[in-house]
């Protein structure tokens, strides 16, 4: 009998301790992905804790490719990518959160006040390897491209009509605060990244220039209208539809409650949009 009493003890504490269990994981939200969406997701996921006590939104960066991959895999709850799903990724659900755009970047110093894609795609070629040769200084360009597996580097590619072993780089580098501070640190550097992330920096006197793109400003202004070429909508991307605190959380990061954040980060608000 005290053998018996035993065990429907541990039945008991087994599940009575099954339901908690259950319940802090559908407190928590895992994030990963993109290191653009990132910075805004993390602002979302404190307000929406704020105003769900109790609850813990967790975000970690790693690109647009961990991000999908993690959703697939279950890994992540929500994967964050800021690019359009890809045709063999349509067994996938993405929710847009907001619009960005990507731009060429070089330091404020540089002379070079705009660049034809013709131009853009001979610097990234190595056909053209000094600025002299486009009118600018006696100084050969570095030029910084992005690693594999970034949105950026695939969108960046697909509008030049390049692949990426054509890309003759100087540097290689990860996530947009990395080019901005490559460029800002180098006078002679060319670079891409996100048009809001950049404006916001050379709006605190960090010393880069946007370039036009086919004569369009590339400014956050321009991307709302929908004018800028080089444009890409920031996803959140889920495994099949969303339900429970997911939902709730992509619900509440397409509503008008965090527009101010995404402006604050120089994205550009927009409504509700399913796959």
């Amino acid at each position: 009998m005290c053998i018996f009493k035993k065990l429907v003890a541990v039945i008991v504490i087994a599940l009575w301790a099954y339901p908690v269990a259950t319940f802090a994981d559908e407190q928590r939200l895992t994030l990963t992905g993109s290191s653009t969406v990132a910075p805004l997701a993390l602002e979302i996921g404190k307000r929406f804790e704020e105003k769900n006590p109790g609850v813990r939104v967790d975000v970690q960066s790693g690109g647009s490719s961990r991000g999908v991959a993690d959703a697939r895999s279950g890994k992540a709850d929500i994967g964050m990518a800021s690019r359009e799903l890809v045709a063999n990724e349509q067994d996938l659900f993405a929710h847009t959160i907001a619009l960005d755009g990507i731009a060429l970047i070089v330091h404020a110093s540089n002379p070079i006040k705009t660049l034809s894609d013709e131009q853009a795609k001979a610097i990234y070629t190595g056909k053209i390897n000094n600025w002299k040769q486009i009118n600018g200084q006696d100084k050969p360009i570095t030029v910084v491209n992005k690693a594999e597996g970034r949105s950026t580097l695939d969108l960046f590619l697909s509008h030049y009509k390049l692949v990426n072993s054509e890309i003759k780089a100087s540097v290689v580098i990860g996530d947009n605060q990395q080019g901005i501070k490559t460029v800002a640190g180098n006078p002679y550097a060319i670079g891409y990244v996100s048009v809001g992330t950049a404006e916001f920096e050379a709006s605190n006197s960090t010393p880069i220039k946007l370039l036009p793109m086919a004569g369009v400003a590339a400014t956050v202004k321009q991307i709302q209208s929908r004018n800028f070429p080089l444009s890409r909508p920031l996803n959140f991307i889920t495994k099949a539809p969303p339900k429970g605190l997911a939902k709730r959380f992509i619900d509440f990061a397409q509503s008008e409650a965090v527009h101010d954040l995404i402006a604050e980060q120089y994205f550009v608000p927009i409504g509700e949009h399913k796959k």
